[in-house]
């Protein structure tokens, strides 16, 4: 399937959007059954995007921030798991088996994240 400039768009526009619902947390659209279905649509095979994004939300059920501890990135795993599925004709068992370490490298780069934003937090008082 060959990706259009149209639906890069979009899905950049729906990865953000989870991107920041990871941390406002208002209307869950960094839940994976969310996310996934929304860039299935986008790639037009929504379909595969409420298998993964089921599948992940099964997964994903008990991860959450509890005072320090920070939760695998779901939405990170979510959305590019499902882009190179639908997009690489990709099963969903391998998709699936690509959204854990995603998961993982996301928790990683949100500590880092989070741990330079400190400078910038404290700086601004």
């Amino acid at each position: 399937m060959e990706i259009t400039l149209l639906q890069i768009v979009l899905v950049f526009i729906v990865a953000c959007i989870a991107g920041m619902e990871s941390v406002l947390d208002e209307f869950q659209f960094h839940r994976p059954l969310i996310a996934c279905t929304l860039i299935g649509a986008v790639l037009g095979d929504m379909k595969t995007g409420i298998i993964i994004g089921g599948t992940l939300e099964m997964i994903a059920l008990g991860w959450m921030n509890i005072g320090a501890a920070v939760a695998p990135d779901a939405a990170l795993a979510s959305i590019i798991s499902t882009v190179l599925v639908i997009a690489g004709h990709q099963s969903i068992g391998a998709g699936i088996a690509l959204a854990i370490p995603l998961a993982a490298a996301g928790q990683v780069l949100t500590i880092i994240v989070r741990t330079i934003t400190v400078a910038f937090q404290h700086g601004g008082g």
